[in-house]
């Protein structure tokens, strides 16, 4: 796989299949080497997440405020972040992480289906 394209991955939670892409960046890329990758979900508002075998850092495009369907990465907790809605970080109905976060990538299937999740769905994400 050309290192410089988006990679195509699936994640499954329970009875959910969501279809999303990876961007470019050096975690992103440390995800996608990784795979397959599962774990047991948490939610955080409308936020999922679980931790992943992975140790990054802060990247230069770190942030808290995220949008609707994307993908980050959160250093403190090694997790890897589905954003769909408000967190209760959030200041107004945007998704915010509870600290700067890597974004990795973004939702490209229906996104709200994922307001079905409870604590302690397994996760999985594969290369599609």
């Amino acid at each position: 796989m050309d290192d410089s394209l988006s990679a195509q991955i699936r994640i499954t939670i329970g009875r959910i299949t969501l279809d999303a892409e990876l961007n470019d960046s050096v975690t992103a890329k440390a995800i996608r080497n990784a795979l397959p990758l599962t774990g047991s979900g948490n939610r955080w508002g409308e936020e999922i997440y679980f931790s992943i075998p992975i140790q990054e850092e802060l990247e230069s495009g770190a942030r808290a405020e995220m949008e609707i369907g994307e993908l980050a990465y959160w250093p403190p907790g090694s997790a890897f972040c589905i954003f769909f809605g408000p967190t209760p970080a959030s200041n107004n109905d945007r998704p915010r992480a509870a600290s700067a976060v890597n974004p990795i990538g973004k939702i490209t299937s229906a996104v709200m289906q994922l307001k079905d999740m409870v604590d302690g769905d397994e996760i999985s994400i594969e290369s599609a």
